[in-house]
């Protein structure tokens, strides 16, 4: 397993070896203390570790005089997806309940905001236009219907619109 956080999209991917397991939106840090780039690790695990941080803490091996960085569950959900932490990676808690026991002390890390890291494209976009279908996006990109749904949090694929911001990968 490897984790690779695009603070640009604000979404963590977990993969399997070189498939994509999950993807899943985040809160990243705000301006005044943002969430360092950088190649990390899990360094602990902790279930219920009590106050904001939600059911679950993943550290991370982030150096800092300020105390430790990690991804963790919140018990403020309507923050997912905004700049708005103190430098950790917030998740919804089923989200983080569910990679919690897939991932190890010692599993790779990467955050960047630059959209790519490794062999693995991601922060590629599409603007949908009048006409498009999901299937059609789809066709042209050559990626599935799966993972645009999973990626774009879909739960429905005839639900796009015109000047939608879709992400491919």
């Amino acid at each position: 397993m490897r984790i690779e956080i695009n603070l640009s999209i604000r979404r963590l991917k977990l993969y399997d070896r070189q498939s994509v397991y999950g993807v899943y939106p985040v809160a990243i840090g705000k301006p005044k203390t943002p969430t360092p780039e950088g190649h990390y690790h899990i360094t602990r695990k902790i279930i219920n570790p009590g106050g904001i941080l939600g059911s679950r803490w993943l550290e991370l091996s982030i150096p800092s005089h300020d105390g430790p960085y990690g991804i963790h569950g919140t018990t403020q959900p309507w923050s997912i997806g905004k700049a708005v932490s103190n430098g950790c990676i917030r998740m919804y808690n089923h989200d983080v309940e569910e990679i919690f026991p897939l991932v190890s002390i010692g599993t790779s890390v990467i955050i960047t905001k630059s959209g790519v890291s490794g062999n693995s494209t991601v922060g590629n976009y599409y603007i949908v236009q009048p006409g498009d279908t999901l299937w059609n996006i789809a066709k042209r990109f050559r990626i599935s219907i799966e993972t645009l749904l999973m990626l774009n949090n879909l739960a429905n694929p005839q639900l796009i619109y015109p000047g939608q911001k879709l992400v491919l990968g």
